[in-house]
């Protein structure tokens, strides 16, 4: 295994690449979506190189092994040493997904690197180019052959390298995928990390400020296509406020030229709208007509239990949906089957409360999607939005196995004997000294303890 010192070395070097080589990287992570280049080098190239320089700074400090030293040390423990270590798993494969196609799976590619592991990186539908160019670049920077091997776009590829027998999945994906590839996990005991689908909510307080609110919502429909995980769905907030939203969000989405989404993705937006629109909703803007060419479209008068409102689409589509009241907009969020993040806009104090009460797995306030983008946040999700994080020192963590060593010092091994009688009395008051709520039933088993061994000493002499 190479050291760790030269792990981050290869990482440097390949950080260095990405500056020097941006706008290549940048094309070549523009996949399916067509991203303009500086939606790549904003949303692929830039927090690629982020990561890759906190890794550089924190890295062996992260995954150092820890020592437990004698303080917290329960006493009939005595001479026993500990020491937590963190080594690689083996092989890691990622799963990577179409819409990131270079910082997501570049950043758990990177991380699964340092932490020591042999990676196998499937890449997502038209991300071959991205999962090539970052193969490239670490093999330029120094990455010996054999650590890094990238496989055929084709799901049948995962499936494969699962039943050839790998250490853990990381993937990232839409929640049916992570299904699939779960139940074929379990088939051989594999763990995971599963970075799936959102449907993550705007709450909109009272006192917002709503123009703020407009711009932050037309950023999430307009960047990368919509097609990010944590691009708002769902605006949640009193009646005469999103009435307002939906004057602020018809005009800005007129300003944003359609973009391209898959036809499949296509036909299930028009069915989604389509039932929403039978159950009561109104279409504001926009048009669900099964074309790969779609505006951005915002449906009025939602209700959380639309399926609109509890499916994923990465497509430019968002709901307003009418809450009585901040309690009941909560209630609405954590009632929904996705769970990766929120959004929360308000006055700070009555944001941050807010916020405490969301079951997500990341809450921003006051702004969407960008400040996430600080490589030591950890990212992952709850419910159908999955289990695991990647990115941040925890997404270091979960590419590696914890080994714990216990040393015992000192000649005290009277536990390996056969027990005699008076243990028990000794075993009793030393629980009772220890734990017992009552300061007079501590001191009191003290004096029975010491009995006991004076005692047990007498009889053994």
């Amino acid at each position: 295994m190479i050291p760790l010192h030269d792990r981050l070395a290869i990482v440097r070097r390949f950080r260095h690449l990405l500056a020097d080589e941006a706008v290549a990287f940048a094309a070549a992570a523009s996949g399916l979506l067509g991203s303009p280049a500086s939606e790549g080098l904003i949303g692929e190239v830039l927090p690629l190189a982020d990561a890759c320089l906190f890794l550089e700074r924190e890295a062996e400090g992260i995954l150092a092994p820890r020592r437990l030293g004698n303080t917290r040390r329960p006493f009939w423990l005595f001479g026993v040493e500990l020491e937590i270590r963190r080594e690689p798993l083996g092989t890691v494969l990622i799963i990577g997904a179409h819409n990131y196609p270079l910082l997501l799976a570049g950043v758990q590619t990177i991380q699964a690197l340092v932490a020591g592991n042999r990676v196998l990186l499937k890449p997502g539908r038209g991300a071959g180019p991205a999962a090539a160019a970052l193969a490239s670049g670490l093999a330029r920077a120094g990455l010996p052959p054999g650590l890094l091997t990238v496989l055929d776009e084709d799901p049948s590829a995962a499936r494969q390298a699962i039943a050839s027998g790998v250490d853990k999945v990381v993937l990232t994906g839409s929640a049916a995928t992570g299904r699939a590839v779960m139940a074929e996990l379990a088939r051989h005991g594999t763990p995971s990390v599963m970075e799936l689908s959102g449907c993550d909510a705007c709450c909109v307080l009272e006192g917002a400020d709503l123009d703020l609110v407009s711009r932050a919502l037309a950023f999430g429909l307009r960047f990368k296509g919509s097609a990010t995980c944590i691009a708002p769905r769902r605006v949640l907030g009193r009646a005469a406020t999103l009435a307002t939203l939906e004057s602020k969000l018809t005009e800005a989405a007129r300003t944003i030229p359609p973009r391209r989404v898959n036809p499949e993705m296509a036909a299930r937006v028009k069915e989604l709208v389509d039932d929403a629109v039978a159950a009561g909703a109104q279409v504001a803007v926009g048009r669900a007509d099964g074309g790969t060419s779609m505006p951005v479209i915002v449906v009025a008068n939602s209700r959380a239990e639309m399926r609109l409102l509890t499916e994923d689409l990465f497509a430019p589509v968002i709901s307003l949906v009418p809450a009585a009241s901040d309690d009941d907009a909560v209630a609405a969020v954590n009632a929904n089957p996705y769970a990766l993040g929120a959004a929360v806009f308000g006055p700070l104090d009555a944001a941050r409360r807010i916020a405490d009460r969301l079951e997500v797995g990341c809450v921003v306030i006051n702004d969407v999607i960008v400040p996430t983008a600080d490589p030591r946040l950890p990212f992952g999700g709850r419910r159908a939005s999955g289990f695991g994080v990647t990115r941040g020192a925890e997404g270091l963590l979960e590419m590696t196995a914890v080994k714990t060593v216990s040393t015992r010092r000192g000649r005290m091994r009277q536990h390996l004997d056969s027990y005699k009688p008076g243990d028990e009395a000794i075993f009793l008051a030393y629980v009772r000294a220890a734990h017992s709520a009552a300061w007079r039933a501590r001191a009191g088993a003290v004096y029975a303890l010491v009995r006991a061994l004076a005692r047990r000493d007498r009889m053994r002499a």
